[in-house]
């Protein structure tokens, strides 16, 4: 993915806050990125620009040789179902769906097979064996997060974009969920662009970024 001057700007009332200011950057192919930057820096938006929920002002996000802002909503939507894992802070996942059937959904909507087997599995690599029939109002934020980066992966992406995944957790559940994502990549060779406030965890990519004043920067 290739991020050339991206500007992000929103709009309240009379007032306008440019969040992002002709951002570039670029995600190699089966690399790890970390992103760090203060509460309100941009990094949220950022994110939801690579994965085409939202459309910048100026400037282009590419995936694979293609404008994503160009693909239209459902060609964004099938990309995210086929090709990009997002964990975003919240609201990832379907409320009147169990753990189980959240990551089964992903599953069949990418196309796999086996979504049943393959959900328990993922599910309980990330110590969620216990939960599996639970609805997210049944479940603790650190465990809807860790649901939501099993439907992230579910799809097995070619890219996999993570804000603050590991914010609610505690130290030793956060070095789970980041061994399962960073045995993901191994396995598969995806691209991982992770959002962290911990120094620690942001030092474990290949890549570190930071983001301030509406720019990126090497860490």
């Amino acid at each position: 993915m290739r991020v050339d001057e991206v500007s992000k700007s929103f709009r309240e009332g009379e007032n306008e806050t440019d969040v992002l200011r002709g951002v570039g950057l670029e995600l190699a192919r089966g690399e790890t990125t970390s992103l760090v930057g203060r509460s309100g820096s941009g990094k949220s938006t950022l994110i939801a620009l690579l994965a085409g929920l939202l459309l910048p002002d100026a400037g282009t996000v590419v995936f694979d040789g293609r404008d994503v802002a160009a693909l239209g909503d459902a060609g964004r939507a099938q990309l995210r179902a086929s090709r990009i894992g997002v964990v975003l802070q919240r609201d990832n996942l379907i409320p009147f769906l169990s753990a189980c059937e959240n990551v089964e959904l992903a599953i069949t909507i990418a196309g796999g097979r086996h979504a049943r087997a393959r959900a328990r599995d993922l599910l309980s690599e990330l110590g969620l064996g216990q939960r599996l029939h639970h609805r997210p109002s049944a479940l603790s934020g650190g465990e809807s997060q860790r649901v939501a980066v099993a439907v992230a992966l579910a799809n097995e992406p070619d890219l996999l974009l993570a804000d603050e995944v590991t914010g609610e957790l505690d130290s030793t559940t956060a070095e789970q969920v980041m061994g399962v994502i960073h045995e993901a990549w191994r396995e598969r060779g995806l691209s991982v662009l992770y959002v962290t406030h911990s120094d620690e965890l942001a030092a474990r990519a290949e890549h570190r970024l930071g983001l301030s004043d509406g720019a990126v920067h090497l860490r």
